[in-house]
């Protein structure tokens, strides 16, 4: 057998939209690049990180929002980190106990997983406690740098609710939010399948709402890849990418679900039961009993242009790390964030894969209403319906306005 030309190892979380990286070993498209894959499980995000920043891994599933704060200097052993492809859109959810879900209930809260009838009722809830003088709700977070820390706190901030004054959000890692729920701990969370899933099956939480309902087609996960190392190792890269994009297009076909659910059931992955996977890859997620709901687009792997890493996502969680007063907003700090996110490599490395390749580097977030061809080299692409679900947009190239209307 011959040696591969790459030795790349890779660290990842026990989550569903590690399956990219899973499938790109599993099913020989690492090996077809001549790429040996190692990866590596971890159990926290901080654990990600630092083992990047230390050289234990070249590249790493990350939170979209992660290398950004590597490279602004606001995380421990920060080195310069890229961002040179995505890993798909969705795949998040907010889950509240039972005993907050019949709170919500009662203040109007429907099974429908819409952002703004069930945020009125939380808001409702938010308030009468307020009035009778108790605890204040707590919700739980991945990571401070986070996609869920930020749509948890843009859906509470838009429905009403000061998510810095008005509820505590704490951090817990994947794999203990059921049980912190459960526990009493905590009231609610925004995290990554399966465990929203695993909540409800379990009879321990109830879905609120999802991730794909507060912004349509956003960013979740991503690869971060150390800035040095992909530098002195390009070719190295390139192959990487073209593996993980043909493992995403496996991941995107229906007809590969059932065993991408197999493969990220097994002890080495995810290590938890096929049923609490199988949910979000078709898109009908448990809420008790027997009951579905049906999400079209909650996980993304390969349509939309779910892999390619736009400017504008890095430049909204930039907006949101200085609306929640984690940054100074400067043109040298925007220049920063911008710059995390590399398409320039992206295209040099599938291009020869004949995928659609989005021509511009950025576009204005939550401006389609339907899905849309837009300009693309190779394959014809299609993006959209995206947006917010309070009808906000973002324009990257009007980021100091958009900064200064947010409210904290």
């Amino acid at each position: 057998m011959m040696a591969s030309e790459y030795q790349i190892t890779a660290g990842f979380m026990p989550l569903l939209d590690s399956a990219v990286l899973v499938t790109a070993k599993e099913m020989g498209f690492a090996e077809a690049e001549g790429i040996d894959l190692t990866l590596v499980r971890e159990m926290s995000w901080a654990n990600i990180r630092d083992r990047l920043a230390v050289g234990h891994f070249q590249v790493a599933h990350m939170l979209a929002p992660m290398p950004i704060a590597c490279n602004l200097g606001l995380t421990p052993l920060a080195v310069p980190t890229i961002v040179p492809m995505a890993l798909g859109l969705g795949g998040n959810a907010v889950t509240v106990s039972n005993a907050l879900w019949a709170e919500m209930v009662d203040k109007g809260a429907k099974d429908e997983f819409d952002p703004r009838t069930t945020g009125r009722a939380l808001r409702e809830v938010v308030t009468a406690r307020a009035s009778s003088a108790k605890d204040i709700l707590r919700f739980a977070v991945v990571h401070p740098y986070s996609g869920h820390n930020y749509e948890l706190r843009y859906w509470l901030a838009a429905c009403g609710i000061d998510p810095s004054r008005e509820i505590e959000i704490v951090i817990v890692p994947p794999p203990l939010m059921v049980d912190a729920l459960a526990g009493g701990s905590i009231d609610g969370y925004c995290v990554g399948e399966p465990w929203n899933s695993a909540a409800a099956l379990l009879g321990q939480g109830h879905i609120a709402t999802v991730k794909a309902a507060i912004w349509r087609s956003s960013p979740e996960k991503v690869l971060g890849a150390g800035a040095s190392w992909g530098k002195e190792n390009p070719d190295a890269l390139s192959a990487l990418l073209r593996a993980l994009c043909n493992a995403a297009r496996w991941c995107g076909n229906v007809r590969n679900h059932d065993e991408l659910a197999r493969m990220l059931a097994e002890k080495t992955y995810v290590a938890q039961p096929i049923e609490w996977m199988l949910p979000a890859l078709g898109g009908a997620l448990p809420i008790g009993g027997e009951r579905t709901v049906t999400v079209t687009d909650f996980f993304v792997p390969f349509a939309k242009a779910a892999t390619f890493p736009w400017k504008s996502h890095a430049l909204w969680f930039y907006s949101q790390m200085v609306r929640w007063g984690q940054v100074r907003h400067t043109a040298e700090n925007a220049q920063i964030a911008r710059e995390s996110y590399r398409p320039d490599l992206y295209r040099a490395a599938l291009k020869p894969l004949g995928v659609a390749l989005p021509v511009a580097n950025a576009k204005v977030e939550g401006g389609l209403t339907a899905a849309t061809p837009v300009g693309s080299s190779g394959a014809s692409l299609v993006l959209g319906p995206d947006g917010f679900f309070d009808g906000g947009l973002f324009d990257p190239d009007e980021l100091d306005a958009y900064i200064a209307s947010q409210k904290r």
